[in-house]
């Protein structure tokens, strides 16, 4: 057999390994026996156990964990944290942190009085398979979440437990990086991820309980790109009542799921939404936004709500099934960019029993300016299929192709006298109440069914090749 220079120190390279290992007893002859080294020691880990932490302590360790990470960052080196509770707090994470353990069996508990992991101003800062125990107990008013992060140049959050939060469970502004495979629950503050003027963040795969406020947040304090991607995250039980809040006494926030606050160019897409005392996802006063493949179940407050000057959007494949409100795209901007709905569905949704006199509720899919509405399904929905305008608020909208199916009103149109053109065609209208088409002065009818009987004194409105049955 030829043996070429490669394939021979191959060979060399194996034996003397094999040969390091036997003379210093690493391998084992029995198969329970385990390797004395660890993965964490050949990766050139400092192992926090060696250094003097002590898993299980009641006592407070803060001192010697950071003492550890401070050695450690100055090295360039990761720390491994073995699987037991330690109790600390205060903790500052130096720039090229990288903090590894066992997921859901390494634990840092916040032991109180101040905060508990910050990092600023770094260029690196890593943590994976850690649990972040907040354990109910109050962080000081400077500190906004259990895992603080700001001005990062590469942030990573992988694999993560953060519970117990009596604020948010993670903020992190004007970073970029990413925030993955992390479960989030019992947080008290308003939002359990908070990422604020960032550089195209990933925010993917994460689950999120039992929060008091809020699911996802992407702000920004003044309106421009920001290109956070939050995708494939599934959100529970999100809103829960004041009263019962961890730490009490905390200000009715606006529950949502997920959040889009100025911030441009953002994606929104496969997340799964469910039993959100608020909005599912919530888009306001940014263009741009992509939200697609997203599923929201039974949000009390709308499915998907796109608001305040919100333009330039694309709302595509969506599923919205019960709750108060379908998807709602309304802006009071003249000038805004248009927006496409399109291939969604939106069942099952009833008028607020708490507000019955609410109008926004109890809708399939509202526009307002701007929008292609098309290939869209409602079906059984309280009161209109589609509400296109609200008063003088309707302009440029088409409306084709559609199926509506059990509804109040099959298609609401506003009819005051300065709204803009409308477009109302090859639409599937059944089972409607009070008529399939029908022109409205705010919130009265003002016609009869238009379908079949167009009146021609509403000159912004062209109506055709409808079906009703």
């Amino acid at each position: 057999m030829r043996i070429n220079r490669r394939h021979l120190l191959k060979r060399i390279g194996l034996s003397s390994v094999t040969a390091t290992l036997v003379s210093s007893g690493a391998l084992a002859t029995s198969t329970d026996q385990e390797l004395p080294i660890s993965l964490a020691d050949l990766r050139g880990t400092a192992n926090a156990n060696k250094l003097g932490l002590r898993p299980g302590a009641v006592d407070d360790q803060s001192k010697r964990l950071q003492e550890i990470l401070d050695r450690a960052a100055q090295k360039n080196k990761p720390v491994f944290l073995p699987p037991g509770n330690y109790y600390v707090s205060n903790l500052s994470l130096p720039s090229r942190t990288r903090l590894m353990g066992i997921a859901g069996a390494s634990r840092l508990v916040y032991s109180g009085n101040g905060h508990f992991l910050i990092g600023e101003n770094a260029d690196h800062i890593e943590i994976s398979g850690i649990v972040a125990d907040g354990a109910n107990r109050d962080l000081y008013e400077y500190a906004a979440a259990a895992i603080q992060l700001s001005n990062i140049g590469h942030a990573v959050i992988d694999n993560c437990q953060i519970i117990g939060s009596t604020a948010r469970g993670i903020q992190i502004e004007r970073s970029a990086g990413r925030i993955e495979r992390t479960q989030i629950s019992g947080c008290a503050g308003d939002s359990a991820v908070y990422g604020l003027e960032n550089h195209a963040l990933q925010i993917d795969g994460n689950t999120i309980s039992d929060c008091y406020g809020g699911g996802i947040t992407v702000h920004r304090w003044k309106r421009e790109s920001d290109g956070t991607t939050v995708t494939n995250n599934r959100i529970t039980r999100v809103g829960i009542d004041a009263k019962t809040a961890i730490g009490g006494g905390h200000p009715k926030p606006e529950y949502f799921g997920i959040k889009v606050f100025r911030a441009d160019n953002c994606m929104l897409s496969g997340n799964r939404v469910t039993g959100v005392l608020g909005t599912g996802i919530k888009v306001s006063n940014c263009d741009g936004v992509q939200i697609t493949g997203n599923t929201c179940l039974q949000s009390q407050g709308g499915g998907i709500v796109c608001d305040m000057k919100a333009s330039g959007l694309m709302l595509t494949s969506n599923l919205v099934n019960g709750g108060t409100g379908g998807i709602s795209i309304s802006s009071d901007r003249r000038d805004g960019l248009p927006s496409v709905c399109t291939g969604n569905i939106v069942r099952n949704i009833e008028t607020a029993k708490e507000e019955p006199e609410d109008f926004a509720s109890g809708n399939g899919i509202t526009v307002e300016r701007d929008v292609a509405l098309s290939s869209n399904v409602i079906d059984g929905v309280e009161r209109y299929g589609l509400r296109l305008g609200w008063g003088e608020e309707l302009g440029d909208v088409i409306a084709t192709g559609n199926i509506i199916r059990g509804a109040e009103v099959g298609i609401y149109v506003s009819v005051v006298e300065t709204t803009g053109s409308v477009q109302i065609a090859d639409n599937t209208i059944s089972l409607t109440t009070l008529g399939k088409i029908v022109g409205f002065r705010w919130s009265e009818a003002v016609t009869g069914d238009l379908t079949s009987m167009p009146d021609p004194q509403y000159s912004h409105l062209s109506i055709g090749r409808n079906s009703a049955s």
